[in-house]
């Protein structure tokens, strides 16, 4: 890929283009406003396949938090009415730069960015750990040269800490994406999109009574909100970002 072509990739673009999303969904609730977002603005984004990303904590392994988001994912496809494929992820988070970790989501990513050029690339939507990403660039280079990568990961960069969550989970997957060479777009959430959050009342305006997927939405943010009664509340739905990124939001 020469200068101006790579300059070229990292510029919003213009038309129709082929997207698949990567995506913890299980893990909170700004994922599922993300799909959502991918989904409902299907004149311009074309999704091709959607890869569940694996996620933990204390009480989840990585597998656990993959096979929750994966059976989430279509969950939200079944309120939406839409049909698409959906691909497990990788059960455990990358452990060597140069060692893929094999998964259905890694393999499809692989393959299927043999069918694309940096003049007509995939646009990969990651957001949340990087490992099925940087599994398929190292099963196949060729994803550097016909894919843009766009990922919500890390904090700001002039911040001191960066344990962010995508990140601090995920550290040498981020450094195979970001080292890869591939056209990178990266969303910071502390300090940048942190500042993207909807509130109680913009849900029961906007979303609630308004379709099934609408009312899911409504529903599981607001369960929150009731931890926050006799507060000002508005939740944080930062992975939205990466989607609103592609239609210059």
């Amino acid at each position: 890929m020469n200068a101006n072509q790579y300059l070229e990739n990292l510029s919003v673009p213009q038309g129709k283009i082929d997207v698949v999303i990567d995506t913890d969904a299980y893990n909170e609730i700004d994922d599922q406003f993300a799909i959502a977002y991918l989904l409902r603005n299907s004149e311009k984004l074309n999704t091709v396949a959607i890869y569940a990303a694996p996620f933990s904590f204390p009480h989840i392994s990585p597998e656990e938090g993959m096979e929750a988001s994966y059976k989430e994912i279509l969950n939200l496809l079944s309120l939406s009415g839409v049909e698409l494929p959906v691909y497990r992820g990788s059960t455990r988070y990358l452990e060597s730069e140069s060692a893929p970790v094999i998964s259905e989501a890694a393999e499809h990513l692989a393959s299927l960015a043999n069918n694309y050029s940096p003049e007509k690339p995939l646009y990969v939507v990651a957001i949340g750990a990087i490992t099925n990403v940087a599994s398929a660039i190292l099963l196949n280079p060729k994803i550097k040269e016909n894919c843009v990568i766009i990922w919500l990961g890390g904090h700001s960069h002039e911040m001191e800490i960066t344990d962010e969550y995508n990140m601090k989970q995920d550290i040498a997957a981020a450094r195979v994406v970001m080292s890869s060479g591939a056209p990178f777009i990266q969303l910071p959430c502390a300090g940048v999109v942190s500042g993207f959050a909807i509130s109680e009342s913009e849900l029961e305006r906007f979303f609630s009574g308004h379709g099934p997927l609408a009312d899911y939405l409504a529903r599981h943010s607001l369960e929150e909100m009731k931890e926050h009664r006799g507060l000002p509340w508005t939740r944080v739905i930062w992975d939205v970002t990466a989607v609103a990124w592609l239609l210059d939001g």
